[in-house]
């Protein structure tokens, strides 16, 4: 009986805890719907595609030389001098920002390289847009109409996704496929999802039903404020799966002031290259546990290069702000005010040092070219020189770098340390992408000159506890950090 009623209370205690957390889910989103559909617009942008690239402008295929060729080519010769162009449209969604001005919110995917951009409202009025900004690294694009046009314009207002949790209820507005004014709700199926688009990608996953068409627009929460803009599906069959992807509100809204105050973004600047920390990594650094951004090489003349900042430091901390992940810190620099002192946490050689950085803007740097580089693809691996040493257990060889190797890889004079001369298939060095050719600069950040260096270095750790080796490799201009497991010899 006892054990009966514990186990009934701690139901209770259990029903009452979840209760208390979560917002119940509602009975209806209709007036949800009713009163954020006047917010939400209709996009599309013109686009002029040439009579070459429209379909059914294919020629057929003769054999070379066939009388035929040349009547086809003087037919098309002569389309293209009556039909220079054939107009498309692309289309999206979009959401009022600010009504009394008359910013519209949208992704840059949907209005980039067009021309007469209209905007269609829930009551069916067109009008004309204007780009104010846009900013391809996070898709995010502001125009802009006449508010005087649009009787009653009703603007949505940005709420904090910081404050989603997994599993919250979200309603998605859009126009997809061309069906303007389409109402789906769904849940926040996950968080901080990286899907490759671009340096600051921190995409909220829905399963709420978005399809082509749906790009642009908001995704609200259930008080009604826009805390995600609708940009990507994963879908193998081009419709909706149930895997919708949103740019979160607070790394959106932060762009769109920028992109209305300057017509542009005025991101902060560190100016280091940065890498994750695996388990592998932080094992050969001697970390507890991996965390933090590991700074692959510093750019030359940057706020950080000025400040201190080392290739092998991890950043732990910028602006008393903890890096977790090595994505954090793109996201956390890029929101920094431009010109600010900023502590920089970092771990050197295994003890914490506090660096003051005076951050730049990114965008200056990327206009004046210091963030340009010159990859070059490279050849196959030269025959063995007699200064190769052979690590045969782990299946490469490293030679010094001598006038005839930087010459055949293109190697500047000023690039020291040892090369790649050859490399298994089965080397776990290749496994971490490192190919004849490639440069060590250092091993376990200790600089090396000479093969004898690294092979030194790679006893020394057998003979620790330690099972990987930390490589500092220059990959056709490219420098990274690369862990590598001696015990998968």
């Amino acid at each position: 009986m006892r054990q009966y009623l514990f186990n009934t209370l701690f139901i209770l205690v259990l029903g009452f805890s979840f209760s208390a957390l979560a917002k119940p889910a509602p009975d209806s989103f209709a007036d949800l719907a009713e009163a954020l559909l006047p917010t939400v617009v209709n996009i599309s942008a013109s686009h002029k595609l040439e009579v070459a690239d429209a379909p059914g402008s294919e020629l057929p295929q003769f054999p070379e030389g066939s009388p035929f060729q040349d009547f086809f080519d003087e037919f098309l010769n002569q389309r293209r001098n009556m039909m220079p162009s054939i107009p498309q449209s692309s289309l999206g969604s979009g959401f009022v920002i600010d009504a009394e001005n008359g910013y519209i919110v949208t992704n840059n995917h949907v209005i980039r390289g067009g021309t007469g951009i209209r905007v269609t409202f829930h009551n069916d009025v067109t009008v004309d847009a204007e780009v104010v900004g846009h900013d391809d690294k996070t898709d995010i694009a502001v125009i802009k109409i006449d508010p005087s046009e649009v009787k009653g314009l009703v603007a949505a207002k940005f709420g904090n996704s910081d404050e989603l949790r997994v599993g919250d209820w979200v309603v998605a507005i859009g126009n997809p496929f061309g069906l303007g004014g389409t109402v789906t709700a769904g849940i926040i199926s996950a968080r901080q999802r990286d899907i490759n688009s671009g340096p600051y990608d921190d995409f909220l996953q829905t399963d709420a039903s978005i399809n082509r068409g749906n790009s642009g627009g908001p995704m609200f929460d259930t008080d009604g404020e826009v805390i995600g803009i609708n940009t990507a599906i994963f879908s193998p069959t081009g419709g909706s799966v149930g895997i919708g992807f949103a740019i979160p509100s607070a790394l959106a809204k932060p762009v769109v002031d920028q992109l209305i105050k300057y017509g542009r973004t005025r991101r902060g600047w560190l100016g280091v290259r940065i890498q994750k920390v695996t388990d592998e990594i932080a094992e050969s650094l001697g970390m507890k546990k991996a965390y933090g951004a590991l700074v692959a090489s510093p750019t030359e003349d940057s706020p950080g290069a000025r400040a201190g900042i080392k290739a092998g430091d991890v950043i732990t901390a910028f602006d008393g702000k903890v890096i977790d992940e090595m994505k954090d810190l793109p996201r956390i620099v890029a929101e920094t005010e431009i010109g600010k002192k900023v502590p920089v946490t970092v771990l050197r050689n295994g003890k914490e040092k506090t660096i003051t950085v005076t951050l730049g803007e990114l965008e200056q740097a990327e206009e004046s070219g210091l963030l340009s580089d010159d990859f070059q693809n490279l050849d196959d691996a030269p025959a063995g020189t007699d200064s190769d040493v052979e690590f045969d257990e782990l299946g490469f060889s490293l030679s010094k770098l001598t006038p005839a190797l930087r010459s055949r890889y293109e190697i500047d004079s000023s690039l020291k340390g040892v090369i790649v001369t050859d490399i298994a298939p089965t080397s776990p060095l290749y496994a971490k992408g490192i190919i004849a050719g490639d440069v060590i600069i250092e091993a376990n950040q200790q600089t090396v000159s000479d093969p004898k260096d690294v092979k030194d270095i790679f006893d020394k750790v057998r003979k620790s506890d330690r099972k990987s080796v930390l490589l500092l490799v220059n990959s056709g201009g490219s420098v990274s950090f690369a862990a590598i497991r001696l015990d998968d010899e």
